[in-house]
């Protein structure tokens, strides 16, 4: 079959979205389909074995962009489009909402990352909503990658819904020559101290700043507590991410903890699975709670690492006993657990191997099959 995957971000940008794209490409070469990606001129240095990139748009998405798409398709002799959608990274611009309803001749997929409603423009109301039951409309199928956006979706009466979740784009294996106490020591971790890592940009629905508070409350009760953020800071796509990482700055200042935090920057995959294996306890305090769509949970998991992350209302079957959740933006619980697992190994080996094992449920293998699957649905 002959794939095009269309992307506001790819890989060498700094992206969870580009990240995830590239991993089910890269399977669904493995199993013999030709893929070709049309994305942004930042990619242009791609170049995976197997997987034709087409980096195009240069500056911003907009209405010139559909057009070109549809060129692109009909080049590559496509048989399906997958628009892997998250609204950021289309800077936000309405465009990509028509895509469906523009090409006519194969079928249109999106692949919903984030159902969450644009921001368009200050105070648009209920037309932010609209533009997105408009895209999944349109579409000849949508794929949803967790429980709550496929209720939303079918609430929405969008035909041909399907669930695939996403996988971790990053191998959890430890590292070749892989040394934790050599490693932690060179961050000035002491043997017994509390290492707590985050992972993924300053967004604001991550709860970065929940985390520093509750990193507060730990040193002030006198625990050695270091938090290690993994990644870069603000990647390539939301805007409103520098603003947030300010705030993060401002509070850091605030409370003088400069000296307990451990910044990465952008790093390779190989360092980043080291730095999981460095850290003790993982938080991820998202405000809108835990759920599958995160990228950034899945690699935790595929590290089997122990995770702290915070409740939600979406049903969330798949991550039962292998995670440990708090409430949302409550530093005080969220340092409280951090704490007493800390103090607890016992407990802590028990999370990690229950996250390793959930982690098997989300390989990129059972993935790509199962969009393939979907795709023949609609008589390719």
């Amino acid at each position: 079959m002959r794939v095009g995957f269309v992307t506001g971000e790819y890989p060498p940008m700094e992206g969870g979205i580009g990240d995830v794209t590239r991993s089910l490409a890269e399977e669904m070469v493995r199993q013999g389909h030709d893929i070709y990606v049309f994305t942004r001129r930042q990619a242009q240095n791609a170049g995976e074995p197997g997987i034709d990139v087409s980096p195009i748009v240069s500056g911003k998405w907009g209405w010139p962009t559909n057009a070109a798409i549809k060129a692109w398709a009909a080049e590559k002799r496509l048989d399906v489009i997958d628009v892997q959608f998250q609204t950021a990274a289309f800077n936000m611009h309405p465009s990509i909402h028509w895509l469906p309803g523009s090409i006519r001749s194969i079928p249109v997929v999106v692949t919903f990352h984030d159902l969450r409603v644009p921001y368009l423009f200050p105070k648009a109301g209920p037309i932010r909503r609209w533009i997105v039951r408009q895209l999944a409309r349109r579409a000849d199928g949508v794929i949803t990658t967790n429980h709550d956006d496929e209720s939303t979706l079918r609430q929405w009466h969008v035909r041909h819904v399907h669930r695939i979740p996403i996988g971790s784009s990053i191998d959890g294996s430890v590292p070749t020559g892989y040394d934790r106490q050599a490693r932690r020591a060179a961050l000035g971790i002491k043997p017994g101290d509390l290492l707590i890592s985050y992972f993924g940009f300053l967004n604001h629905s991550k709860g970065g700043l929940v985390l520093l508070s509750a990193l507060k409350q730990l040193i002030e009760q006198g625990i050695p507590a270091h938090l290690l953020m993994i990644g870069g800071r603000q990647g390539d796509s939301d805007p409103t991410n520098a603003n947030y990482a300010a705030q993060v700055d401002a509070l850091i200042a605030q409370h003088d903890l400069a000296g307990r935090i451990h910044w990465t920057g952008f790093v390779d995959n190989t360092e980043v699975s080291a730095c999981f294996h460095d850290s003790d306890l993982v938080a991820l305090p998202y405000l809108d709670g835990a759920s599958l769509r995160r990228s950034t949970l899945m690699t935790a998991l595929a590290h089997g690492r122990a995770i702290v992350t915070t409740q939600s209302e979406e049903s969330v079957p798949e991550l039962a006993n292998a995670v440990e959740m708090v409430a949302a933006d409550n530093p005080e619980a969220l340092a409280g657990t951090l704490l007493a697992l800390w103090k607890d190994p016992g407990r802590r080996q028990m999370l990690e191997q229950a996250a390793a094992l959930a982690a098997k449920q989300f390989g990129w293998d059972s993935i790509a099959r199962k969009t393939i699957d979907f795709f023949k649905t609609f008589g390719i």
